[in-house]
């Protein structure tokens, strides 16, 4: 490797050896090492990747964002991370399978002492292609025993929102770091997720409706009901763009497309306004008896 591309790899690579060399980083030294290796990450070889990949998985302090960049390449060049770095949390693991699937899946399973919930997401994702495959294949595959047993892909969804979801003592489970977040702050921080399942949870908790019927709300093609459902939540226009673009960030490409979604959701909250205002002059224009109800209940018996 020669030239610019050449001095950057080397550069990356000394900055990635003696940044691994130090017994205990300090704040300064990991944010120097973030500054120095990001911008030349681009320019860097697979191998150069890989020789990241492997030596800081071993660090007990890394770069956060240097960390998230390696994991999120090929599984090839983040497997050693996805194996073995005790940086990564639960939440962490989830989100790369969510945009990853199953090869890293796989990788993440051969980690030591991993959540039995998330080994058995990727039981039930290694299930889900079985299930997809060829009859002939299938049937061969259901001959060997499942590492899973039952298990359902609902079923690990249930296990796993019961871990998002803070415990009776008040303590927190492993995937979260706060449990008094309101319905907006939980759909807000899974929106930026990147990964649909933990939005489908939090969607569901906060409308009641449960993860199936928030699955469908959001993958459906029209986006009205998803409109309806923030709306319902009493979520403001700003917040309501917040979490919309977050999850659909190509539906707003120019100005037109964002003031149209604002026009969208402004005509929920006038619809209600109107008809809050039509119920309450339909009241003051035809008063019931004070005694009404009790008259309806005696006439239904």
């Amino acid at each position: 490797m020669k030239g610019e591309a050449g001095k950057s790899e080397r550069l990356f690579r000394a900055a990635i050896s003696a940044f691994c060399s130090l017994p205990r980083p300090t704040r300064r030294e990991i944010v120097q090492l973030e500054d120095l290796a990001l911008p030349l990450f681009g320019k860097v070889s697979v191998e150069g990747k890989r020789f990241a990949a492997a030596a800081l998985s071993e660090c007990e302090n890394a770069p956060r964002a240097l960390l998230q960049r390696l994991c999120n390449e090929t599984v090839d060049i983040a497997a050693p991370l996805l194996i073995r770095s005790r940086l990564l949390k639960d939440i962490d693991l989830i989100a790369l399978i969510g945009r990853h699937g199953l090869p890293h899946a796989r990788a993440i399973a051969r980690r030591p002492n991993l959540n039995p919930v998330i080994r058995d997401l990727v039981a039930a994702l290694e299930n889900a292609r079985l299930a997809q495959a060829p009859a002939a294949e299938g049937a061969a595959a259901q001959k060997q025993p499942s590492a899973s047993g039952s298990l359902t892909a609902d079923h690990t969804r249930e296990r796993l929102r019961a871990m998002m979801l803070p415990s009776a003592s008040g303590s927190t489970p492993g995937l979260r770091e706060e449990d008094m977040r309101s319905p907006y702050e939980r759909l807000r921080d899974t929106a930026l997720i990147g990964n649909s399942a933990p939005f489908h949870i939090a969607l569901g908790d906060a409308t009641a409706i449960g993860f199936s019927a928030a699955r469908s709300i959001v993958n459906a093609a029209d986006h009205s009901r998803l409109l309806a459902a923030l709306h319902s939540l009493g979520l403001s226009e700003e917040r309501a763009f917040l979490i919309f673009s977050a999850l659909f960030p190509g539906n707003f490409a120019d100005r037109d497309s964002i003031r149209s979604f604002l026009a969208r959701y402004r005509k929920l909250r006038q619809s209600d306004t109107a008809n809050e205002r039509g119920r309450q002059e339909a009241s003051a224009a035809s008063p019931e008896p004070a005694n009404a109800l009790e008259s309806v209940r005696l006439k239904a018996s």
